[in-house]
């Protein structure tokens, strides 16, 4: 019997806890079946198996709400690591992710330690440069990403080029490692060759556990957040967003992509609720899909970031502030690319809850 085989999600509000569950689809009968549950939803999942049934798609199972597909064994995903020696060109290589019709599931900045370093490269034990990758990989952030395609991981491998990134210079010029690399180690990013490979490595900067796997690297000092919104996110802005901050000085020390369900969304605007009559929009964009958190840096980072992206309204910001984020990025007072703290100390509570884990 043909099927497929997913991991799903679902946070439950009274434990606080985010439940994973095994759940198989069924395509001859359009029935699935999650643990002991065994329903019929044909009209909800057929129109979405094959272009949309992966990471984010939200799905009602009999009484549970907000179930997430999170993970698909199909070889449609592949693990995306920028190496410590492009950080600071994380924009640049996301946006040709984004421009490459990949779409970004997951993302967190992370600090490896030697024992995830030496695990990461395991494969590579043999080898005479083994010692330096496990010092490289150690020197500073990486940022690992699941992206999801068809033919996801030979189509991550043509874009990263050959791993000598002066043979990538001469064979393929475009590629990233090209553009952003130096040599065979210090080669701006990762990607693994099989699907064997991806999996393990997937495993372990995102464990389907729900553990955390390496550690964020926020600093929780001299800093406020910043969110881009879900819009921002699935039109593929994020990249230049990324830019736009770090060519305006500020530092981007922490990021991680997260998703929000409505009551902590809820929680989140309350102080705008009876206050501004886009309170319900406001809250129905913000969980409509992922966001992604950011710990930005700088002096008075509050006052000077909050400056940096502009009025509420996007409109009035390219009249008056046309330089600064909302101007540039923003659609709408609802969608208007991203959130920013007002206050120091909201700030800090803010990257302590969407920095902590990967779902609120």
């Amino acid at each position: 019997i043909e099927r497929f085989v997913f991991i799903a999600e679902w946070y439950d509000p009274n434990a606080s806890l985010l439940r994973r569950y095994e759940l198989l689809f069924y395509p001859g009968d359009g029935s699935v079946e999650m643990n002991y549950f065994y329903l019929m939803i044909r009209l909800i999942l057929i129109n979405f198996l094959k272009k949309n049934f992966f990471c984010s798609l939200y799905c009602c199972f009999g009484s549970r709400h907000d179930v997430r597909i999170i993970y698909q064994y199909t070889g449609r995903q592949t693990l995306a690591l920028i190496k410590p020696d492009a950080i600071s060109k994380a924009g640049e290589i996301i946006e040709i992710i984004n421009k490459a019709g990949f779409t970004i599931t997951k993302l967190k900045m992370m600090m490896l330690s030697r024992k995830e370093a030496l695990d990461f490269h395991v494969d590579h034990q043999s080898r005479p440069f083994y010692n330096e990758l496990i010092q490289f990989i150690t020197t500073g952030p990486v940022i690992a990403m699941e992206i999801l395609r068809d033919d996801a991981i030979c189509e991550w491998k043509r874009l990263l080029g050959p791993a000598n990134s002066g043979v990538a210079r001469t064979d393929a010029s475009g590629s990233i490692r090209a553009l952003f690399g130096t040599d065979g180690i210090r080669n701006a990013a990762h990607g693994p060759d099989s699907f064997a490979s991806a999996a393990r490595e997937m495993e372990l900067f995102f464990p389907s556990s729900g553990g955390c796997g390496p550690a964020n690297t926020a600093k929780f000092t001299n800093c406020t957040c910043c969110i881009v919104k879900p819009h921002a996110v699935s039109e593929g802005l994020l990249g230049k967003i990324l830019m736009a901050i770090r060519d305006a000085g500020f530092e981007i020390s922490a990021m991680q992509m997260f998703n929000m369900d409505r009551v902590n969304v809820e929680e989140f605007y309350e102080v705008y609720k009876g206050v501004v009559t886009e309170y319900h929009d406001m809250v129905t964009e913000m969980y409509s899909g992922p966001c992604v958190a950011m710990e930005i840096q700088q002096n008075d980072a509050t006052k000077t970031f909050r400056e940096f992206c502009g009025p509420a309204d996007p409109e009035i910001a390219r009249h008056l502030r046309p330089g600064t984020l909302r101007a540039i990025f923003g659609k709408t007072k609802i969608q208007n690319a991203v959130h920013c703290t007002d206050l120091p100390e909201d700030g800090l509570l803010e990257l302590i809850n969407y920095l902590s884990s990967s779902d609120v």
